[in-house]
């Protein structure tokens, strides 16, 4: 694809994930900053959350992820306010929302059809944890020929060793890495 249009996409920005994976508070804030940016600028901006139906029948045993929220006191159904969006960084009017039934925005959702409904190529990656939504994410915009940038402190993840590996060394690969300030810059 050539370059053309972005959108930016906040994922798993929600209560029961943000903190359990390095968000802070300060993170929600360059993320709000980020959306603003976007919007001003006319670039869409998608939010994307992971939950599931009551009683988890889209969850097979086999998954080892996400069959085991149940009995960890984890309630990522659709019906728990806490698998909503995050309260200081969700969506607003004329932004977009899309539901994932796994790691990957892709993933058991319709965004590749909203992507390129809204003539989308080039998809500006934030979220938690940078190891899971944004890896899987990144890696399955990459082969659908998505043009992929990440915003280095728009993500987060628990584990600051990992996050630094993400960022320096495996997204580059695939993906354009710069910061909130750089990217809002070329807007």
């Amino acid at each position: 694809m050539a370059e053309g249009r972005q959108a930016l996409l906040i994922m798993d920005i929600q209560p029961l994930v943000t903190p359990a994976f390095g968000g802070d508070d300060a993170l929600l804030d360059r993320l709000a900053g980020a959306a603003k940016s976007a919007r001003s600028a006319g670039v869409p901006v998608l939010f994307g959350k992971v939950a599931f139906r009551p009683g988890y029948p889209d969850v097979a045993s086999s998954n080892q992820l996400f069959s085991g929220l149940p009995g960890m006191g984890l309630d990522f159904q659709e019906s728990n306010p806490d698998s909503d969006y995050h309260p200081s960084v969700r969506p607003q009017e004329g932004d977009h929302t899309f539901t994932k039934r796994r790691v990957s925005s892709f993933a058991g959702s319709d965004l590749d059809m909203l992507l390129r409904g809204l003539g989308v190529d080039h998809v500006v990656l934030t979220g938690v944890a940078t190891s899971l939504v944004v890896l899987s994410t990144l890696r399955t915009a990459a082969d659908l020929d998505y043009k992929v940038t990440v915003l280095s402190d728009g993500c987060a993840d628990a584990d600051p060793e990992v996050q630094e590996v993400m960022l320096t060394k495996v997204f580059p690969m695939q993906a354009t890495v710069v910061t909130i300030a750089e990217w809002a810059a070329t807007l």
